[in-house]
């Protein structure tokens, strides 16, 4: 049994399931709903001898896994249809989304047409309606929140991500599930319902350490940098963990025109202790073109930075590659350090400078501590974790002979 549920069980009093767990897998979420079921049954079948409130005392437990068929077919005019093909009456139901994939292609008039975000969600509503109020309890996993970015109004403009997540709540969904919310004070639109924005900080330093043997975490040799005054936070967390020096960006726009839905960068102004000689860390929650990024790592490499690495929790790369590619042949950009929880496409999955973080595992924790009713809180906070993950680093350098350089 892994060391994570030893300790769920010790720690814990024992509880039963809500219900028998049952999870969907979106379309375009197949592979990481596979990754996340195998851990289910992985752990559910830890046990040789079952206990009350193990989850093989779970009704439905006979199932072969926990996944529940579901499909979305469409008309050749683009309408479509939810529908289910196992039974989920009773079950506590999670469904996995992945908004942002637009690998999934539908025909339209004969044509293939990608499906954008607002097709995901449509679908999702179509599955909770085909669920029909039958399941014991439903709960949405969106990595990406869908509108995220468009989280407040200015001026005479729509509030899409609140609307939506009024719009699930009202459909029966009780938890709502998504990783680095652009603004996670939108929660503040369903403030009786479960919504839980939940940070792969952890998960991304540790895919980092992985590929890069030769870091060394100290004041001395490395430096946080936050893109912006919207990222800081996230990166005074990496700062304050890691006890590292902290500098940052602000993006100096022009506010008279628009371009792409936004205001277009007119430079990055720097704020802080020297960056010469230190390798960078630079978090974010979305790349989306990447132009802002490399901008920032030409900015740094200017005032002297070793290496760049960025990490965002999602790497859409709405433009390309190329300039990507460039910046690294380039020296400008070392390392781009993001999760599964969108489609990443296999170019960028196999790009040399690319370091991918599995989220899967950690999902599967997060579906069973809520199938039983437990506090997310252990998992909601990884400072001891990365705490332990520096110590291993640390020792394993040792072990190796690296020395600083």
């Amino acid at each position: 049994m892994s060391d994570f549920f030893s300790k769920w069980n010790d720690e814990n009093f024992l509880t039963y399931p809500v219900a028998p767990l049952g999870l969907i897998a979106m379309h375009g979420t197949e592979e990481m709903g596979d990754k996340v079921n195998k851990w289910l049954i992985k752990w559910r079948n830890a046990t040789d001898d079952p206990t009350d409130g193990d989850m093989r005392t779970t009704p439905g437990e006979q199932r072969q896994d926990f996944l529940i068929r579901t499909t979305c077919p469409r008309f050749g005019n683009g309408e479509g249809k939810g529908m289910i093909k196992d039974s989920v009456r009773g079950y506590d139901i999670y469904i996995l989304i992945d908004v942002g994939a637009y690998n999934c292609t539908y025909k339209l008039y004969g044509k293939d047409v990608p499906m954008s975000p607002d097709e995901h969600y449509q679908d999702l509503r179509r599955i909770i309606t085909a669920i029909g109020g039958k399941a014991r309890r439903i709960n949405v996993i969106m990595p990406m929140l869908y509108e995220g970015r468009q989280h407040r109004r200015s001026s005479r403009e729509s509030l899409d991500c609140a609307v939506m997540l009024q719009d699930l709540t009202r459909m029966g969904v009780e938890n709502i599930i998504t990783f680095d919310a652009h603004d996670p004070r939108v929660q503040n639109a369903i403030p009786a319902s479960g919504f839980e924005s939940i940070m792969p900080s952890y998960q991304m330093f540790k895919a980092l350490l992985r590929k890069d043997k030769t870091l060394h975490v100290d004041k001395e040799h490395m430096m946080i940098v936050s893109p912006d005054e919207g990222a800081i936070d996230r990166n005074i967390f990496y700062a304050s963990v890691l006890g590292l020096d902290m500098g940052m960006f602000y993006k100096r726009r022009d506010y008279t025109r628009i371009v792409n839905g936004r205001n277009p960068i007119i430079a990055h102004e720097y704020i802080g202790d020297s960056v010469e000689g230190k390798d960078i860390f630079v978090a974010d929650d979305i790349i989306s073109s990447g132009e802002s990024v490399i901008e920032l790592a030409k900015e740094l490499k200017a005032r002297k930075a070793n290496r760049i690495f960025a990490a965002a929790t999602f790497a859409l790369f709405t433009n390309g590659l190329d300039e990507y590619n460039k910046a690294y042949q380039d020296g400008i950009i070392d390392r781009v350090i993001s999760t599964n929880l969108t489609y990443r496409t296999p170019e960028l999955k196999a790009a040399p400078w690319f370091a991918e973080a599995d989220m899967s595992k950690y999902i599967s924790y997060i579906i069973a501590t809520l199938n039983h009713n437990r506090s997310l809180s252990k998992l909601l906070n990884p400072y001891d974790r990365i705490h332990n993950l520096m110590a291993r680093y640390n020792k394993e350098q040792a072990e190796a002979g690296i020395r600083l350089v």
